[in-house]
Parts: structure tokens; C-alpha cells; sequence
């Protein structure tokens, strides 16, 4: 892969308001974290996307001369291209073409380290290619017959649509063993009252090289986008002498594919079950306020929301030392329409300096687990939520009426928040 020409049409493209030349630079650092050589680089400015090539016939051929004199070897497209329109555009070309999922899914596949962390990859690959395996030429529609292979008259398209879905299937299978083994986990986690922070922010914010500051850990921290895929949990000790457990997610993207939302599911629990998030931020990037509201917005989707924040105002090293105070920045980042988290931090991972900062924040922002007396009420469908009160509370009272549970018990306050909607008064 030695060369490639990326352009990016400001059509509809879900990206927000995020301006074409802002998404096109983002393309690039994807492409280059990916190893690609920027050749070129265009936009197209239409006002509806074209069916047939998503850009237009004019500026096809403006693209197709642009990389033969390049000798660009792949064209890039910021935008989520339709198998139609993918193929159209190899054809016209002649020359591979990739969209902006499949250069994330890539990226991806050559960072997953772990099992767990390549089946979700590869599921998220499939789910991608099974749309696009349709109208791809005669070559791949031979005949043929076989016992327990392809039946007389099948094509071949029908026989790897078949052998993609027993694969997308037993991907899920082995995912499913992976989740109950890392509920398994939690759960054990969970005996021992240790709360649990998580690490989440925009990808190449700096949150492995701030994982590796606090723990100690010696997680890969790299200046590339999804540098860190899979999860790694170590325990750090606070001011006040408690102890929790930190958590270092995979990085989130503006219009991160839905694709790879759903793979990652089981590593997103880790941010879903924690008591506390530490949004990082690089305080640096002239997209900072962006960012952050995709990362909010992500956040949200997943059903995190809600859950208590520290800003981490990251890579203040970068910042000029006559620029904004750690306040101003924060009001830059957050904005006026976004939510404030509950507190800001400057910091430089990299030079270590505010990580005393971050610890105090953590300590003050991370409720103590109290215990309390509360009363909860659950349909009959939710009965696997009354053997958690069992195992992880002390059930004082049980009753059943009809189609509902009600539970009398004694909960901590992270295991209160968790079935929170199940609350009586």
C-alpha cells in the first residue's frame, strides 16, 4: 500500500457540523494510522449524493486522473459508500476503493491483540462484506453440486453467503462465552467493594499514556488513532487511602460505525458498569469541543450518560504557556450546549505533571459505596435482576404479587444506581 488519494463529499453526511476539510484531515490520520502514503486529496461539493458513485461522473474522472498520476494504489472515501457504489467506483477507477468503515474496520483488525478483541473485529467484517458479496460478476456465480457443500444449481455468491452466516453465527456463539466469562469477572470484582473508574475520550486523546501514568501499566501508548483496542484493568490507590479499579477502553470516533458499536459490546460493559468516567481530552486539538460532544453523544448511545465525570484536560504540555488558564480551556472544550462534567483537571500524561490533580478529582468526584435499606419492584420478566439482590445485597423481605416481585433489601449505593428504575418511592 504506497499511495492513496482521499476525498470527502459534504453531502449529508452525519458527521454534525464538522466542516468537510476538519473530517478530510481526520481521513488522513486514520489512513496514515492504518500505514497508507497521502498521495491527493479532493473535495466534492454537491448537493445530493449520487446514487450511482456517491460523487458524481465529472468528478470521477477528476479522481481517476488524479490517482493515475499519483499511481495511487487505493482510493479513500470519507463516507460509508453503498455496495453499488463501491463497485462502480473500483470499476471506473481501476483501482481498489475503501470507505470510511472498512479503513476503521481495518485498523481494527490489525490492532486486536487479544481473542476476544479479533472475534469482534471479525464479526464487525462480516457483517460488513455480507451485503456486498451480491454483483460482484459472473466469476463468482459457477455451478456445481456436492454432498454437504453446494447444492445443484447453487452459485457460488449463495455458497459464501451461507458459510459467512454459519461464521457470523458462531463468532457470536464464542462471543456470548466471552461476555458470561467477563460477567463472571465483574462479578467476582464486585464482592470486593471496589469501585470501578473508567477511562473513555475521544481515540488519541492520551488515554493509555495516562492508564500507564497512574498504574503503572505498560499498556501500548502510541501517537496513532486505536493505538489500545482491548481492555485492561489495574487497581490504583487514591489520596484518601481507598483503592478502585481503572479501566482502559478502546478510543471513540465521530460516526464510528454502528457495525463496530455492536461488536464491542462486551467491552463498552466495562464503561456502562462504571461508577465513574474519566472523559480525556486533548486539550490541544483545535477540534477539543467537537470531540467531546461526540464522545458524549457515544456515551449516551451506550446508556452512560448519566454516569459521574472528571474532564481530563490532557497534553497541557502542548499548550502555550501564555495561553487560557485550565478553567478557560474547560469552558472552550465543554461549551455552552454540553452538560459540564462535574469536574475539570489539567494534565500532561506524557510529563506526568496534574496527576495529583486527577487523583484528588477521583477521590472527591467517586461516591462512597454507602449501604442502604431500599425497595424494589420487578416484573416477573426481570426475575434474573431479584438472584442479583441475592448475591451481591441483603434481601430483608420478598414478596410476590401477580405478575411483579417485590424485594425488600440492603443495597450498596453502585448496585442502587444499577437497578435504579426498579425503585419503589
Amino acid at each position: 500500500m504506497t499511495g492513496r488519494a482521499g476525498r470527502r463529499p459534504p453531502l449529508s453526511s452525519g458527521i454534525g457540523d464538522t466542516s468537510a476539510e476538519e473530517s478530510l484531515d481526520e481521513l488522513a490520520a486514520l489512513a496514515r494510522s492504518a500505514g497508507a502514503l497521502i498521495r491527493e486529496a479532493t473535495i466534492q461539493h454537491r448537493p445530493a449524493p449520487d446514487a450511482a458513485t456517491l460523487i458524481g461522473s465529472g468528478k470521477v474522472r477528476e479522481v481517476g486522473e488524479m490517482a493515475a498520476m499519483a499511481q495511487a494504489e487505493v482510493v479513500i472515501v470519507d463516507r460509508e459508500l453503498t455496495p453499488t457504489q463501491q463497485r462502480n467506483l473500483e470499476r471506473a477507477l481501476k483501482c481498489k476503493v475503501v470507505d470510511r468503515t472498512q479503513l476503521i474496520l481495518d485498523i481494527f483488525a490489525a490492532r486486536a491483540r487479544t481473542r476476544e478483541g479479533q472475534l469482534q473485529v471479525e464479526l464487525a467484517q462480516l457483517n460488513y462484506l455480507l451485503p456486498r458479496l451480491a454483483g460482484r460478476g459472473t466469476e463468482m456465480s459457477r455451478l456445481g453440486g456436492g454432498i454437504g457443500t453446494r447444492g445443484p444449481g447453487e452459485t457460488q455468491l449463495e455458497t459464501d453467503r451461507r458459510r459467512i452466516n454459519r461464521r457470523i453465527q458462531k463468532i457470536k456463539t464464542e462471543l456470548g462465552s466471552v461476555r458470561r466469562h467477563r460477567a463472571v469477572q465483574r462479578k467476582q470484582r464486585q464482592v470486593v467493594p471496589l469501585a470501578t473508574a473508567a477511562l473513555v475520550g475521544y481515540t488519541n486523546a492520551g488515554k493509555s499514556t495516562l492508564f500507564n501514568r497512574l498504574t503503572g501499566a505498560g499498556v501500548l501508548a502510541d501517537n496513532r488513532l486505536f493505538a489500545t483496542l482491548d481492555p485492561t484493568i489495574r487497581a490504583l490507590s487514591l489520596p484518601s487511602g481507598r483503592r478502585v479499579l481503572l479501566s482502559d477502553t478502546v478510543g471513540f470516533i465521530r460516526s464510528l460505525p454502528t457495525t463496530l458499536v455492536q461488536a464491542f459490546r462486551a467491552t463498552l460493559e466495562e464503561v456502562t458498569e462504571a461508577a465513574l468516567l474519566l472523559h480525556v481530552v486533548d486539550a490541544s486539538s483545535a477540534q477539543a469541543s467537537k470531540q467531546v460532544a461526540h464522545v458524549a453523544n457515544v456515551l449516551a448511545e451506550i446508556g452512560a450518560g448519566g454516569t459521574p465525570q472528571v474532564l481530563v484536560l490532557n497534553k497541557m504540555d502542548r499548550v502555550s504557556k501564555g495561553g487560557e488558564e485550565a478553567e478557560a480551556i474547560r469552558q472552550r472544550v465543554a461549551g455552552e450546549e454540553a452538560k459540564g462534567p462535574s469536574a475539570a483537571v489539567a494534565v500532561s500524561a506524557l510529563t506526568g505533571e496534574g496527576m495529583a490533580g486527577v487523583l484528588a478529582a477521583i477521590d472527591k468526584t467517586l461516591p462512597f459505596d454507602l449501604v442502604s435499606r431500599a425497595r424494589f419492584r420487578f416484573p416477573v420478566s426481570e426475575a434474573g435482576k431479584v438472584h442479583v439482590l441475592h448475591e451481591l445485597g441483603r434481601v430483608i423481605a420478598e414478596r410476590y404479587d401477580g405478575d411483579s416481585c417485590e424485594v425488600d433489601a440492603e443495597v450498596s449505593e453502585s448496585l442502587r444506581r444499577r437497578l435504579e428504575r426498579f425503585l419503589v418511592g
